[in-house]
């Protein structure tokens, strides 16, 4: 199999990671269209959620080349 157990636990943290920086950037909407909100445009939304889903995404590659399963030494 080319995904260690190792390297399937990094991809699971890897897809939490997404899926928290997805739930990060809900929300900020308003009920009347005629008032706007500016709840949207705040720091979570704007640049925390962002950042932890490149994380995630980062995490996930790291995790598919296999970085964590291999051995170092060749013998």
């Amino acid at each position: 199999m080319a995904i260690t157990p190792k390297g399937l636990k990094y991809l699971l943290i890897g897809l939490l990671v997404m899926v928290s920086g997805y739930i990060l950037m809900c929300g900020g909407g308003s009920d009347d269209p005629e008032v706007f909100n500016y709840a949207m445009f705040d720091f979570r939304r704007i640049v925390a959620a962002p950042i932890v889903i490149v994380l995630g995404i980062i995490i996930e590659i790291v995790a598919i080349m296999g970085v964590f399963g291999k051995n170092k030494k060749s013998e």
